[in-house]
């Protein structure tokens, strides 16, 4: 079972107090973007196994949105954060690199 942990209310929760957003750090485009833009940021979305940034809601706790960076494949969780970030922190970011060295945030965005 996944276990995240909310950094808004600092409780430990299982996946069963949440529910899953979807990817994280999405890139909105503007009221002049095209209609392909647009298209893009509405349905084309990264599906990795490995690596991911997603967004969590605890549903069954204080309400709030967090994003999570964790592995697809083997449900490994690297850490949460604050959903009002524009990217992962430092930290959570050298965490990944340290288990995965041949991965890096701007080869991920």
């Amino acid at each position: 079972m996944l276990m995240l942990h909310c950094p808004n209310c600092g409780r430990d929760v299982d996946e069963t107090d949440l529910h899953a957003g979807g990817e994280a750090h999405l890139r909105r485009e503007g009221a002049e973007a095209s209609a392909e833009a647009f298209e893009d940021y509405l349905f084309m979305r990264k599906n990795p196994k490995g690596v991911h940034f997603e967004r969590w809601h605890h549903t069954f706790g204080c309400g709030k949105w967090f994003h999570a960076a964790r592995d697809t494949a083997t449900l490994e969780v690297f850490g949460t954060y604050s959903a009002q970030t524009s990217e992962p922190p430092k930290e959570i970011i050298d965490r990944i690199a340290e288990k995965r060295p041949n991965w890096s945030w701007e080869s991920d965005t």
